[in-house]
């Protein structure tokens, strides 16, 4: 699929980026691969991890997606795009809205913008869980967000090749900022207890290999207008903490600005647009497409997908699917014990 194709990563530098290119690298080979991100810090590291001189099709792009200006430019002759770039701490939203807004929303339309001008076939943007529902900033954006790619579909028209679609997905095992990254600190510092928010509280769970493969198969699966839903398990927070140091005691602290006890990836007030598949869920436009019929219940791979009841909620407390804490040990090993 991505074979002598160019393709594009906004926000490009963080966890999913750096993944998103060894992945690429190891099972295609691409015309170009294009890291667009605003911290020369970060773009200089990941040169020094996949130099140009060995992987002479890596291409490092300073910019931000507030200048469609650079993202237009960066985007010529590109053919696949993922947008990853986002402000993604729930509580520092909280107290920085306009600077959220401008980079989740204005950037938003920014990369659509620059898509539709170089005739990129393909764009996903990533999501979050708390695009569902939202109660907070960053849940608010994203969800506007995820607004501004659905109805791109309809703004190209019908001859225009770009196609937007959207995956969203819950917290990322071990990435940057996440629980994972924030317990493994207290315990290389030696606290004698781990910070809990709440013990009922409840989190999707999925890894960051789970993450990109995910994103690499909607590419193959997108026709344009859906959000794509993986099918993971959820965890219990406490069960987390004792999985990574079962002989600390446990802090509760109260939940943070904008937190939310339980997330959710499909609610129920978009019950009547979802289809269950095999292991992903597929929230169809609330919008029809002018000029355009989609059978959303089948997809590219052959894949059949069905309506879910009317009452149907994807929650991370409610979900079928929980880790024990000898799964989460079992399954997360790698990623939960590794020395930072």
């Amino acid at each position: 699929m991505l074979n002598n194709k160019s393709i594009l990563i906004t926000g490009g530098t963080g966890s999913f980026g750096n993944l998103f290119v060894e992945k690429v690298i190891k099972n295609f080979k691409p015309k170009k691969l294009i890291i667009f991100s605003r911290d020369e810090l970060k773009q200089s590291l990941m040169a020094r991890k996949f130099p140009t001189k060995k992987y002479p099709f890596m291409r490092y792009f300073i910019g931000d997606v507030r200048d469609l200006n650079r993202l237009t430019l960066a985007m010529e002759s590109v053919d696949y795009v993922v947008h990853a770039a986002a402000l993604k701490q729930v509580d520092i939203a909280e107290y920085n809205p306009m600077e959220c807004i401008k980079t989740n929303i204005s950037g938003a339309e920014n990369v659509v913008k620059a898509a539709f001008s170089a005739n990129v076939l393909k764009v996903i943007s990533l999501s979050t869980d708390k695009a569902s529902d939202p109660i907070n900033l960053y849940g608010a954006t994203k969800l506007t967000s995820d607004k501004i790619f659905v109805s791109a579909n309809n703004i190209v028209g019908t001859r225009h090749p770009t196609r937007f679609a959207v995956v969203r997905y819950g917290n990322v095992v071990g990435s940057r900022g996440s629980v994972v990254q924030i317990f493994k600190q207290f315990i290389s510092q030696g606290s004698k207890e781990l910070p809990i928010t709440d013990i009922k509280m409840t989190r999707f769970w999925i890894t960051l290999d789970q993450a990109v493969k995910f994103v690499l198969k909607s590419f193959q699966r997108m026709q344009g207008g859906e959000i794509f839903v993986p099918k993971i398990p959820s965890i219990r927070l406490i069960d987390l903490a004792k999985a990574m140091a079962p002989k600390l005691n446990h802090k509760i602290i109260g939940i943070r600005p904008g937190e939310k006890l339980h997330e959710k990836m499909c609610s129920m007030n978009e019950s009547y647009l979802t289809l269950a598949f095999k292991d992903h869920y597929v929230i169809k436009p609330s919008i029809q497409f002018y000029g355009k019929k989609i059978n959303f219940s089948k997809n590219k791979l052959k894949e059949v997908g069905k309506p879910v009841n009317k009452n149907f909620e994807y929650r991370s407390d409610t979900n079928t699917h929980f880790l024990t804490v000898q799964e989460i040990i079992k399954l997360n090993k790698d990623l939960l014990f590794y020395k930072s």
